[in-house]
C-alpha cells in the first residue's frame, strides 16, 4: 500500500502541467512583429503595466518593427448616490491610444478602453487598495489586447 501511494506521489511530482505564460519570450515568437522604440505619456502605473508587458517584444528583431506612442489616461466617475448624497457606487475606466509608426510612416491609431463597476466601501484605505487592484487589472487586460491588435497589424 506504502509502494502504491509513493509512486503516486512520486508520478504527480515528475509530470508538470505545461503552464507557461501567454506572453513569455518563448511564446514572443510566435508573433510577428517586434517593437524598436516606445514612448510613453499619461498615467505613471498604467505605463510600467503596459511596458512590462511590451518589454518581451523590444528584444527582438523581426520583420515589422513598429515604434509606439502610448497616451494612457484613467477616469474615475461617480455612478450612484445614495439619498445623502454619498456615492455608492463608482466607474473606473482606463483610455490608452497607441500611435504605430513603421519606418517612421504613421501606419495605425488603436484605442483601448477598458472599464470595471463597483461598490463603495467604508474604509477609505480598503477601497483605495481596491482602486488600484482595479487600476492594474485593467492595464493588464488593456496591454493583452494592444498587444493582439498589434499582431493583427498588417
Amino acid at each position: 500500500m506504502l509502494k502504491k501511494i509513493f509512486t503516486l506521489i512520486l508520478f504527480l511530482f515528475l509530470s508538470a502541467c505545461g503552464y507557461e505564460a501567454i506572453h513569455s519570450k518563448k511564446n514572443s515568437i510566435n508573433y510577428d512583429f517586434a517593437i524598436s522604440e516606445l514612448t510613453f505619456i499619461g498615467d505613471r502605473h498604467v505605463n510600467l503595466k503596459i511596458k512590462k508587458k511590451l518589454n518581451n517584444y523590444t528584444l527582438t528583431k523581426k520583420d515589422k518593427n513598429f515604434e509606439l506612442n502610448v497616451s494612457s489616461a484613467t477616469e474615475k466617475s461617480v455612478l450612484a448616490k445614495n439619498a445623502s448624497g454619498d456615492p455608492t457606487s463608482f466607474k473606473s475606466t482606463i483610455i490608452i491610444n497607441v500611435e504605430v509608426f513603421i519606418k517612421d510612416n504613421l501606419r495605425n491609431n488603436l484605442q483601448i478602453t477598458e472599464n470595471f463597476n463597483y461598490k463603495n466601501n467604508s474604509n477609505k484605505f480598503d477601497l483605495k487598495r481596491y482602486e488600484m487592484e482595479i487600476r492594474n487589472n485593467l492595464a493588464e487586460i488593456a496591454a493583452d489586447k494592444l498587444i493582439f491588435k498589434l499582431s493583427n497589424i498588417q
